[in-house]
């Protein structure tokens, strides 16, 4: 027994925290799995897969850089249309991330710029404000906000419309269609990586399953708003 405090363990420096307390100033340790280890639980930490204070349940299984991983909501309990849903959910969660991100780092832009920049490769004639808007599924003021960013970086450009002097067409410029193929091609190519680890048949058969998912849901949407 330490009668006078002079001497410490062997195993623990002096000045360092115990493992697992709070360093000072700071909000404790770095949760386990963070460096890829298993460090001890931090007291006054709930365990994992507990519910943390005034919260709904465990921190989702999946969350990896603010993404939420949907698929960790469901439990077993769940019919399996639920688990197919969010895992669809899922999927298209990361699948977008990682196409953002391509664009943000590569070229400086966004996919909304890209998705409008797309609508327009299809229509080299032009499109009116309007058919944009109905074909982005966004409201008027968003597409008017990057048709005007598109257009000032020399990408668009406004034309007029004969017969309307109120209405104008918005279309790609020659850099504008060169800069769209170039991202296109590269957004082939991560949508490609995505799906890499399909064989052709799985693809075949996926893509016939949603398609027939897609018809279900078109023929239900129809008849609610009948």
């Amino acid at each position: 027994m330490n009668i006078n405090g002079a001497s410490k363990s062997p195993s623990q420096p002096p000045g360092r925290p115990k493992a697992g307390s709070a360093p000072s100033g700071g909000s404790g340790p770095r949760e386990a799995g963070e460096r890829g280890g298993s460090e001890a639980q931090p007291p006054g930490r709930p365990k994992a897969g507990s519910a943390p204070p005034g919260g709904s349940g465990p921190r989702e299984a999946g969350e990896r850089g603010g993404l939420l991983d949907l698929e960790a909501r469901a439990h077993s309990e769940h019919a399996q249309e639920l688990r197919l849903w969010l895992r669809l959910l899922t999927c298209s969660q990361l699948i977008e991330k990682r196409v953002r991100t391509g664009l943000r780092e590569q070229f400086d832009t966004t996919l909304p710029r890209f998705d409008l920049m797309a609508q327009l490769e299809r229509h080299p004639e032009g499109l009116k404000m309007k058919e944009l808007s109905h074909r982005l599924m966004v409201t008027g003021g968003n597409v008017t906000g990057i048709t005007d960013q598109l257009v000032n970086e020399g990408l668009v450009e406004r034309l007029d419309v004969d017969g309307d002097r109120r209405a104008f067409r918005v279309a790609l410029t020659e850099h504008g269609r060169a800069t769209f193929v170039e991202m296109a091609r590269q957004h082939e190519q991560w949508i490609v990586d995505a799906f890499e680890g399909l064989s052709p048949r799985d693809l075949e058969s996926l893509h016939k399953l949603l398609g027939k998912v897609k018809a279900h849901q078109l023929d239900i949407n129809q008849r609610i708003e009948e």
